[in-house]
Order: structure tokens, then C-alpha cells, then sequence
């Protein structure tokens, strides 16, 4: 008979991981001042990213090593030190976007069982999300090679609706994983015509074929009667479906408001073309599918860096937003709440009787980005200086009490007022949150 007793263990290694006595390694990250200690050991047995990163590391001289991440942030790493030390992972109460993020995270690490624990949980409680956001998803699990159940997942869409994948306004051939297109086209029950040499030519080569096949193709073109000694599986079975129609990214701003935004962002003078945006907008929050209460932002963008907002005004139809390159943070219960940064700013957009757009960038840094306390979340949402603001302090829904405002202080936080009629408190009818991602 043996006696096990891991949540003692696992509480234990808890406290080893607070105790700041005895630690002999330091990670830091690019660009955040926050660190953490922990043990060499620990680190190695439990990961064999770290014991790579370790062995080709000299300790300074007090024989202490530091480690420094730049594809994270601190704010996730925790999480995952926590899971090295204790073993425990708390997921409730927080979004999808984040638990894939996690599951990336863990990949790069080598947190086999992890991994495996978060992939599994994406499939079996996520599918919605995981569909909602095909594209994403499909080209991120491909690229990393390692995500094999949610692989088989995502194919089995593909080869029903393939459209998802090749009819996508940022699909071609060269920009989808090699492994992602050779486990397609293995597939015998992929709905969508057998591949022409031209559309071979755009992103197949010589590679992926056998030499005798890709021969043989083109002298099939030519004489189609003569015969193919290579093996050739028969046409695929086609089955009469019929795939939804793809909501637009946005309810709220066109693709030509999205190139403006993009544009403000690179602190570029000529606007992007709708065709050549830099950046894909990726909706993390939508008020009039996730909620309208204060809260309901915190929970859901919080962690996130480089995002925008846009909110629609009620009677009006103004468009009000701001960029925010930071992390939203809903942990602060005491301590400065304020974060610093040259990179804001706020905006009104084109939009019926608003002939056009203002950009308004911060001009006092270290007042950009207010993060409420967790005690005022349920009335304050995101605030942008004291120009742009977003709460409901009475009802607790931004649609219902004119308590959204935009002002302007003589220019001691944003350079412009970005609202030109004298009101200054509004309610919305809806808003929006994207999550800004570089395409290249």
C-alpha cells in the first residue's frame, strides 16, 4: 500500500516558490519590470525548455542565473510557474482567447501534460469559440505543429465547409502551413473540386509532390488521353452542403475605418489601402453578444496588450474610440492605478453627420490608461486620460444612463477634444474590443 498526500505536496512547493531565501535563478521580461525567482532544479526536472535555457547560461557571482522571456508576458508566465511549483491551473472565469493563448504558451515551454489537459479542454467546452475563430485558429495550431487533437478538429470543419480556409479574405497558398495543406489534401472527403495546375502553381511545388506526379500533370494537360503510371486516388465524395455566410469582423466600423486606425497606429501620414491593413483586427469582446456591464470588460480584456475600442453613441450614431499598446489590468487593489505610455490615443470616426475622422494622441504619458480598482469595476469600464471614458456607475449597463462621456482639459491629457457638440455624457447601443495583431 502506498499513502499519497499531493496537495500537501503541491501547497508546499507553493510556498518554496514565495520564499524569496534560497532561490538561484531570475526571470525577467523584455520590457516589464516585474520578475520572478525560482530554483534551478524545479525548473529543469519540470521543463526541458528551461533546461536548455539553464545549461548555456553563467551564473553571475553570487552563482545566481537570470533568464530573460520576451515572448510572454509576466502576467501569463505566472501562471505557468505556478503550474511548474504546484501543479494547478485556474481556468474559471476566464476567456477562451486566453486559455488558447495558454495552451501556446505551454507548447513553447514543453509542458507536455499541460498541453494536452488545455487542448483537450479547448475541444470539449470551446468548440463555439474555436469556429467562431476558424481562421485563427487553423493557421496557429499548423504553424506550431504540435497540437494534433485540435488538428484532427479543425480538418474535420475544413473538409465539410473548405471554404472557411480558401475563400478567407487573407488566404493563399504560400501564407498556409505545408502540414496544414498536405493533411488536407490526404483527406478523400475534402468537399471542393480536385486542384487545376494553376491553382497548384500558387502554392504546391515540386516539394510536396512526388517528381514522376508533378511530371506526369503536366503532360496529363497536354494529352489527356495518355495514361498515369503514378498512384492517383479517385475523385473526392462530394456532399451537398452549405456553409453560413460570414458575419462581418466588425457591427460597428467598416474596413476602411480599420485601415485608418491601422494607419494612426503606425504613425503613418497616407491611410492604408482596405487591401493592404497590417493588421488583423481579432474581436476579443462585443457588448451586444457578451454584455453591457462594466465587469463584463474587465473579465474579458484583461491581459490583453495593443487593443482597440470602438462604441457606437446612442441617437447620435458616433463613433468613439481609443488604442491602447498596454495590458488591461484588472488586478489592482491598491497602488497606482495609471499607465504610462506615448503610444494612445483616442478618436472619433467618419461616420453619418460626422464629416471627419479625429485623431487625438496623449500628451501627458504617465495619465493614459486608468485601470480601476476591482471595488469600482462594476460601474467604471475603460478610460483613456479624462477625455474618453466608458462607465455606468447607476445601472451598471452602458447602454442605459448617459454616463459614457468624452471631454477635454485644455489638452492636459489628450492633444484634442475628439467630440465637437457641446454634450458631453452619452449613452451606446453597442461597443467593441479588438485585439490588434501584426500580419507581417
Amino acid at each position: 500500500m502506498s499513502l499519497k498526500f499531493f496537495d500537501k505536496l503541491s501547497q508546499n512547493f507553493i510556498e518554496l516558490l514565495n520564499d524569496k531565501d534560497d532561490y538561484n535563478v531570475i526571470i525577467e521580461f523584455k520590457n516589464e519590470e516585474k520578475s520572478f525567482t525560482a530554483h534551478s532544479n524545479i525548473l529543469k526536472y519540470q521543463s526541458s525548455y528551461f533546461r536548455r535555457e539553464l545549461e548555456n547560461i553563467h551564473p553571475n557571482e553570487n552563482n545566481i542565473k537570470t533568464i530573460t522571456i520576451s515572448s510572454i508576458s509576466a502576467q501569463n508566465f505566472e501562471i505557468i510557474l505556478k503550474y511548474i511549483y504546484g501543479g494547478i491551473v485556474n481556468l474559471e472565469n476566464v476567456e477562451t482567447r486566453f486559455i488558447f493563448d495558454l495552451m501556446l504558451v505551454t507548447n513553447e515551454f514543453k509542458l507536455e501534460e499541460l498541453n494536452n489537459e488545455l487542448e483537450t479542454h479547448l475541444i470539449d467546452t470551446k468548440a463555439s469559440w474555436l469556429k467562431t475563430h476558424f481562421s485563427f485558429v487553423y493557421r496557429t495550431i499548423f504553424s506550431k505543429n504540435n497540437f494534433k487533437k485540435l488538428e484532427y478538429f479543425c480538418n474535420n470543419i475544413v473538409v465539410k465547409y473548405p471554404n472557411l480556409i480558401f475563400n478567407a479574405d487573407d488566404f493563399n497558398f504560400t501564407s498556409l502551413p505545408e502540414s496544414a495543406l498536405i493533411s488536407l489534401l490526404e483527406r478523400d472527403d475534402l468537399q471542393m473540386k480536385e486542384l487545376m495546375k494553376s491553382e497548384i502553381q500558387l502554392g504546391l511545388t515540386k516539394k510536396i509532390l512526388d517528381e514522376l506526379l508533378w511530371d506526369e500533370i503536366n503532360q496529363h494537360l497536354l494529352y489527356p488521353e495518355r495514361p498515369v503510371k503514378s498512384i492517383v486516388l479517385p475523385s473526392r465524395a462530394v456532399l451537398v452542403t452549405e456553409l453560413p455566410p460570414r458575419e462581418p469582423f466588425s457591427t460597428i466600423i467598416s474596413a476602411l475605418r480599420a485601415a485608418e486606425i491601422s494607419t494612426w497606429i503606425d504613425h503613418k501620414k497616407t491611410i492604408y489601402s482596405t487591401t493592404d491593413i497590417p493588421y488583423k483586427f481579432e474581436l476579443i469582446l462585443r457588448g451586444s453578444r457578451d454584455g453591457f456591464d462594466p465587469q463584463t470588460f474587465w473579465n474579458i480584456c484583461h491581459g490583453h496588450v495593443s487593443t482597440v475600442l470602438v462604441a457606437k453613441v446612442k441617437a447620435t450614431d458616433e463613433i468613439f474610440g481609443g488604442y491602447n499598446p498596454l495590458a488591461w489590468d484588472n488586478s489592482k487593489t491598491i497602488g497606482n492605478k495609471w499607465m504610462e505610455t506615448e503610444d494612445s490615443f483616442i478618436f472619433s470616426l467618419k461616420n453619418g453627420n460626422i464629416q471627419n475622422s479625429i485623431l487625438s494622441r496623449v500628451k501627458n504619458p504617465q495619465c493614459a490608461i486608468f485601470n480601476v480598482y476591482k471595488s469600482d469595476q462594476n460601474g467604471y469600464g475603460p478610460q483613456f486620460g479624462y477625455d474618453f471614458h466608458m462607465r455606468s456607475y447607476n445601472s451598471n449597463n452602458f447602454t442605459l444612463d448617459n454616463d459614457c462621456y468624452c471631454r477635454h482639459f485644455d489638452g492636459d491629457y489628450y492633444k484634442n477634444p475628439i467630440r465637437t457638440t457641446p454634450k458631453n455624457n452619452f449613452s451606446i447601443v453597442n461597443y467593441e474590443v479588438f485585439k490588434i495583431v501584426r500580419k507581417y
